[in-house]
């Protein structure tokens, strides 16, 4: 890095931070089961909104100060290190265009299910979502629908989607 100058290597580098610091922030601060302010949950909204923006101008200025930064380098470390950044940019760029946070949440399909009696490893004080339907009753412990929110079902006959 020394054989190229510094200004490059400072707006590359920022520049590659900036794309994820504004990928990071939102997956840092949306945490399921985790205490979130609203303040949090602003920020976070907001970088997640202009994400795709920003990491999409932050790709186009490590690429241009990259191909300088490159230019002007003789040894493979300075090099080396363009093509490091331009790749984390460009996955940041990617991350920005994905919903990471409906990856964390997948409806759970074919749930097992068992009979009242049997089900001792729901306990007394535990929370439930109850659902009946044409004299069919079913009740969903919360603490295993954490996890996915959704479940797929069919009561009474008629498909339904349980989620809290």
């Amino acid at each position: 890095m020394s054989n190229s100058r510094p200004g490059l290597w400072v707006g590359i580098l920022g520049l590659t931070g900036l794309a994820l610091a504004t990928v990071a922030v939102p997956i840092f601060l949306i945490r399921p089961f985790a205490p979130q302010t609203p303040g949090m949950l602003d920020i976070a909204f907001t970088l997640k909104q202009w994400s795709p923006l920003i990491t999409a101008v932050a790709l186009g200025g490590v690429l241009l100060l990259g191909v300088r930064a490159w230019r002007g380098s003789a040894g493979t470390g300075p090099k080396a290190a363009v093509l490091i950044t331009v790749l984390l940019t460009a996955t940041m760029t990617w991350t920005a265009r994905q919903n990471h946070f409906e990856w964390k949440f997948a409806p759970l399909p074919n749930a097992g299910y068992v009979r009242a009696p049997q089900a001792d490893f729901v306990a007394g004080q535990d929370l439930v979502l109850a659902v009946a339907l044409d004299g069919e009753a079913v009740a969903y412990p919360v603490n295993q629908l954490a996890y996915h929110h959704l479940v797929l079902d069919s009561i009474g006959g008629v498909p339904i989607v349980a989620t809290y």
